[in-house]
């Protein structure tokens, strides 16, 4: 029973700490958000003692100020996504190589090896009817067969 105890109250503690970081992470939000709300709110009060000029001509700069963000923040997306893009390019390319390097090795193997291959497929399904065991192959075969055990 202890043991249990001391594994509940572990878990006790990890979740007490785990609590209190996101209380911690949550009030640094808050507190961010105050001070962010008070700039704001200075920035209204000299708006609002400017001309009505003036105050279009700071809206507008604020409102460009916002959209030149929002057009780095997507520049920098857009990068991001054309990196990725190049890097699964690339991979593509490796892929695509080794399967028709696969494809050419299938290829160049020669007849009589084939005919082999038919052969002790045919002596494997023999001795399947006969008795049950275990079956030796080569390691070079194994694709062909599991291709012959799936069909």
């Amino acid at each position: 029973l202890e043991p249990f105890l001391r594994l509940l109250e572990a878990q006790l503690q990890d979740q007490r700490r785990e609590h209190e970081e996101e209380v911690e992470a949550l009030q640094n939000q808050v507190d961010a958000m105050k001070e962010e709300m008070e700039k704001q709110q200075q920035a209204f009060l000299q708006t609002l003692q400017l001309s009505p000029e003036a105050q279009v001509e700071f809206g507008l700069q604020q409102e460009i100020t916002r959209l030149t963000n929002e057009n780095l923040d997507l520049k920098e997306l857009l990068e991001k996504l054309e990196k990725n893009e190049k890097k699964l390019k690339k991979q593509l390319k490796i892929y695509m190589k080794k399967v028709q390097d696969f494809e050419a090795h299938q290829a160049m193997v020669p007849e009589e090896r084939r005919q082999h291959e038919r052969n002790r497929q045919v002596a494997v399904q023999r001795k399947e009817k006969d008795f049950q065991g275990m079956l030796e192959y080569y390691k070079e075969d194994e694709p062909l067969l599991i291709r012959n055990l799936i069909t």
